[in-house]
């Protein structure tokens, strides 16, 4: 079985990234997506690999073969592989992108307060388990 995923990073411990990984995987019809948090073993090999600054990105990175989306366009590229109208999403990719990645900062700025913040990383159920590296 030598498919290619595109590997979700997310921040394992925010409540807001923990519910995006379950929407998206409700939504991924398809199973294009596996998922692994920042703060894992491979989630810190990856970051590495694409010498990503978590400093500056600590929330969603979509990485699609040797190539890495960050902020708003990992958001937007993750929903052209979900099922029903989210793929339509996508145009938004028309409006620049530092104010898509304003808007994007302000929300991962303020995420724990508004959504709060889990002790440890969220633990995959055994069904879910295949989808998370």
């Amino acid at each position: 079985m030598n498919e290619k995923h595109k590997i979700i990073l997310f921040d394992g411990v925010c409540n807001l990234c923990n519910g995006a990984v379950t929407y998206i995987i409700k939504h991924d019809k398809k199973n294009v997506f596996k998922f692994a948090a920042l703060q894992s073993e491979i989630g810190k090999q990856l970051v590495a690999k694409f010498n990503i600054d978590t400093e500056k990105v600590d929330s969603i990175i979509l990485i699609d073969d040797e190539k890495h989306y960050e902020k708003s366009s990992a958001a937007l590229h993750i929903t052209k592989n979900l099922s029903g109208a989210y793929p339509l999403l996508f145009g938004f990719m028309i409006v620049p992108k530092f104010i898509r990645n304003a808007v994007y900062d302000y929300i991962a700025r303020n995420r724990y307060k508004w959504f709060g913040k889990k002790e440890s990383c969220m633990i995959p159920t055994k069904e879910l388990k295949a989808k998370f590296l």
